[in-house]
Parts: structure tokens; sequence; C-alpha cells
């Protein structure tokens, strides 16, 4: 997929783009407004993400993991600090940039899903390349589209829409739809939230298997240890507060 090159667009053909770190957050604040009073979700973190990981930014509820996906995926700002994406502050960033950086290096994987009911699995993976300015070949982009498919294990289903399939089959069509166009990162909020555990484990190797080969960073909120266990790289998170942050051996790492 060819991704238009503006004054505008954050990521594209930068130096940058070649460093090791394809996230960093510097002293990062984030206060919400509650009321008369402030809720300080995330005091002062820093850390950095390398590209090709597969993290886990793993506490409590309330320890601010849904905060700091916000603020790496560009759906919120910090109050102060800094967040940079493939080199950009994205507190230096207009809405158009905002709005084209998560287009071009930013897949989402909800926990909901968040599936267009109306459209089938070829077209709700479609969909966001819909969006976008750049519009691919179409022999391409279908191409691509029943790769990815094929690659999550839905070729015999690609025609039915999402009330025809199980839960683990809709998260895998949400797998699908975020690597679509090409992201450098993909954000996971909980995946297998809500997915029986044997679901659960067989979507985490189904995203182990693509940041293996497709070398997306993928970078999870959750709860669930088996994730947290596979990963090479743990964020721990509690009141706001990074209380770990762990590299674990790649190799060790990779086995599911």
């Amino acid at each position: 997929m060819v991704r238009a090159k503006t004054e505008e667009s954050p990521g594209a053909d930068r130096p940058d783009n070649v460093e090791k770190a394809i996230v960093r957050l510097t002293d990062a604040h984030k206060i919400y407004p509650l009321g008369k009073t402030e809720v300080h979700a995330v005091k002062g973190v820093s850390f950095s993400i390398e590209r090709g990981d597969f993290i886990s930014i793993a506490g409590p509820s309330g320890s601010g993991k849904s905060t700091i996906l916000n603020l790496i995926g560009c759906i919120d700002v910090p109050t102060s600090g800094t967040v940079e994406i493939v080199g950009t502050n994205t507190a230096g960033l207009s809405d158009k940039a905002i709005t084209t950086l998560r287009h071009d290096v930013i897949g989402f994987i909800f926990q909901s899903f968040n599936l267009v009911p109306v459209l089938n699995v070829y077209e709700n993976i479609e969909f966001p390349l819909l969006l976008g300015k750049s519009r691919p070949d179409k022999k391409e982009k279908a191409e691509y589209i029943n790769f990815l498919i094929e690659e999550v294990g839905l070729t015999d289903w690609k025609k039915h829409r999402p009330n025809e399939l199980s839960g683990g089959q809709r998260q895998r069509v949400a797998i699908a739809r975020a690597l679509v166009t090409k992201p450098q990162i993909v954000l996971a909020d909980e995946p297998t939230a809500n997915l029986d555990s044997t679901t659960g484990e067989a979507i985490i190797e189904l995203m182990k298997k693509i940041n293996r080969e497709l070398e997306t960073t993928f970078i999870f909120s959750t709860h669930d240890t088996a994730i947290v266990e596979i990963a090479d790289h743990v964020i721990r998170l509690h009141d706001g507060l990074v209380i770990e942050n762990k590299k674990n051996d790649r190799a060790e790492a990779n086995t599911v």
C-alpha cells in the first residue's frame, strides 16, 4: 500500500524511522477533570518500545493501562511530558496530522470487536482502506485482504456477517482489519477479555505468529497472564506509575 507523502504525514520516510524505538514516552502525565477534582491517571511515565516488540502493559483496573494505550494511539495527548511515535512528538501535530498518523501507522484491536454488522468479513477488513486518502490498486488490495483472511483462518467465512461468527472468529476479523493498512504498530485493549480460555490462547498464538512473520509491533493492555508470560517486553503499572519495566529474552518469549 502506497502512503501519501505530505508535509504533515508523520513517520513518512523520515530518518527517525530507522531508530529502534518506535514509541517513546518521557515523563508523561495525564490528568482528567472530574467535577471539582482531578484524576491523575498517569504520573510521570517514561519508557520506550522497540520495533517488532510483543509488549504487555499490565496492571489492575485503574492503574493507567487504557490511558497509556490512548496516548500511544493518539486518541489523547499528555497533560505534560511527551509521547513520540515513529520519532514524532504527538503533542505538536495538527488534527489532520494526527488522523494521518493513526491511519497510516497504528492499527487498533478492540475487546468488543467493533465490527460493522451489515458488512461481511471481507468488507469489514476492507473498511479502513476506504477511509484513507490513498487508494491502493484494486488487485493488490484484494490480494492482501485475502492473504489476511487466510492468515487468520477465515477463508471459508469471508462472505459471512459478524452475527454468523463466533466470538473468536469476530476477534480474528478485528485482527485482520487492524493489519489491513499495514501499520507499524497494533494496539490491543484486552483482546482476549470476551473470549473463553481456549479461544483466547488461539488468538494469542495468532497474534504472536503475525508479530514474527510481519514484524509488526504489538502493544497490549491486558490482565491476561498468558499474554504477559509470552511478551518479550512487560511494563507493569500501579496507580499511574511504572513499577516494572522488564525485557525478556526474545527466543524464550517467542515460545507459545
